[in-house]
């Protein structure tokens, strides 16, 4: 018994090291976002490779889920005659949680990964230290720009997968299974708000920081050789998941 008391406090005091330095990177990087010089170019680079290039795989995720949702929400719906009703399950669904969930997801799964294997290298080859001797703070250089990136980019992608979801369903639910389309798009702005909108990308803002820090904190401490990079490009992209996913509900709850 007091061997399973060891692991369990093991596990906690290891939770609060790495939740206390996690918080301590996030708060030196939104101190030093508003302090010059401001590395503009590299921020711009960040957004094309976070942004533009995760445009591909955010518009296929989100619009073979919006026709699978409108195939199955039509399928439950026409037990009791509520066909008309699928346009606005599927936009309140997009826009209020599949939108930003599953965009958050994969943006973490092809740019966290990316983030953390760099930033590891860099470590593990001590071009981090090199910044510090050159006087160049690594946080500033490094963190800033990728944090602004997913800041400002997951929201984009988000109002892509958005409008390409409801895209999907409207086509399986209008071409494939013969919805009328008039019903469906009225259905559809009769009872979507702009609050629907809004609290998806309030959702995609946060869920951008939450990949961006936790995946540059996992590359900025690595240890272990190229070992190590693997391992913590591993962790970022499992840990960036776990905590989108519970994040999610608590601001659901909060919004909601």
């Amino acid at each position: 018994m007091n061997a399973v008391f060891g692991y369990i406090g093991v596990y906690f005091l290891r939770f609060l090291h790495e939740s206390g330095r996690i918080s301590i990177l996030f708060g030196q990087t939104i101190f030093l976002i508003f302090r010059p010089p401001f590395n503009i170019r590299e921020a711009l680079s960040q957004m094309e490779e976070i942004g533009v290039r995760s445009i591909p795989v955010v518009v296929i995720t989100s619009a073979f889920t919006g026709m699978v949702l409108a195939l199955q929400t039509f399928t439950g719906f026409k037990r009791f005659n509520a066909e008309t009703l699928v346009g606005t399950v599927v936009a309140l669904s997009v826009t209020r949680e599949l939108g930003p969930v599953l965009t958050g997801l994969m943006v973490s799964g092809r740019v966290g990964s990316a983030m953390a294997a760099e930033l590891g290298t860099m470590r593990v080859t001590e071009q981090i230290d090199a910044l510090y001797t050159l006087a160049t703070n690594p946080v500033k250089y490094l963190v800033v720009p990728r944090f602004l990136a997913s800041l400002v980019m997951v929201p984009v992608l988000v109002v892509f997968a958005d409008v390409i979801g409801i895209m999907g369903g409207y086509f399986v639910s209008v071409k494939v299974l013969g919805t009328n389309p008039t019903v469906y798009i009225r259905r559809t702005w009769d009872y979507m708000e702009l609050s629907d909108i809004y609290s998806g990308l309030l959702k995609a803002c946060i869920f951008g920081m939450i990949m961006a820090i936790i995946s540059c904190y996992q590359g900025f401490y690595t240890e272990g050789g190229a070992e190590g990079v693997g391992k913590a490009t591993t962790r970022a992209v499992v840990l960036s998941c776990l905590v989108i996913l519970i994040s999610n509900y608590f601001i659901t709850a909060i919004l909601f």
